[in-house]
């Protein structure tokens, strides 16, 4: 029985991390702000030749494709006056692969998210000794957290060239990820440098997660030993 509560707290430990991490990668996919925010500093209109206007409507497109159950996505712009094919076969090829990713990472919120739940409903239903140990397994997520997040992190701001082609590498089974600049609007309108401020962003918001919880129960565990 002591292996099965260790192991369980073991599981919860590890998933803290993935939940936090998974749900700022799900909250950044679905933000049309940070869409629009990559648009107008990287003065995307003037690369594509595509109004803003236009472009946040692709970008809504895309969220919404994420979220469907479509296969391909179809994405039909106006340009100079004329409707416009946004995307290539291969870009609407790759973009299947991203989406993939995107529902992994919803498959993983998910999990993570139950088993969270569940574990901290069967800690909350006992005698108040026990929530002591809740508390601190959050906190030991919440540090993990911290250690894997700022490890990333600093590789990122150290070398993001190598930390993003890493990471294409190992998420991706072609090379389909390999667009030209000069003639793929999908990395026109997501240049890399959107992609470093997305991963800044979603670092920060999971440090974020990590610290409010690990806040919130060093701060119950603080004043439980003032209360005794």
């Amino acid at each position: 029985m002591k292996f099965l509560h260790l192991a369980a707290r073991v599981i919860f430990v590890l998933s803290l991390p993935l939940l936090f991490l998974s749900l700022s990668l799900a909250i950044a996919f679905n933000s049309p702000w940070l869409y629009h925010y990559g648009f107008e500093k990287y003065d995307v209109e003037s690369v594509t030749g595509i109004e803003r206007s236009e472009l946040d409507y692709a970008a809504g497109q895309l969220i919404a494709y994420f979220n469907s159950d479509e296969e391909l996505i179809d994405v039909v712009v106006t340009k100079d006056g004329e409707p416009f094919e946004l995307f290539n076969e291969r870009e609407i090829l790759h973009l299947v692969d991203v989406k993939n990713l995107v529902q992994l990472d919803y498959a993983v919120l998910l999990a993570t998210g139950l088993y969270s739940l569940g574990y901290c409903a069967v800690f909350l239903a006992r005698r108040t000794r026990e929530w002591f140990n809740l508390a601190r397994s959050i906190i030991c997520g919440g540090m993990l957290t911290f250690l894997i997040i700022g490890v990333a992190a600093f590789i990122a701001l150290i070398d993001f060239n190598w930390f993003f082609l890493q990471f294409h590498l190992i998420s991706f089974a072609n090379d389909l990820w390999i667009l030209d600049p000069a003639t793929d609007y999908l990395i026109m309108m997501f240049p890399q440098g959107f992609w470093f401020d997305a991963t800044i962003l979603c670092a920060v918001m999971t440090l974020l997660w990590a610290a409010i919880f690990w806040g919130a129960s060093y701060a119950a565990l603080y004043t439980a030993d003032i209360r005794r």
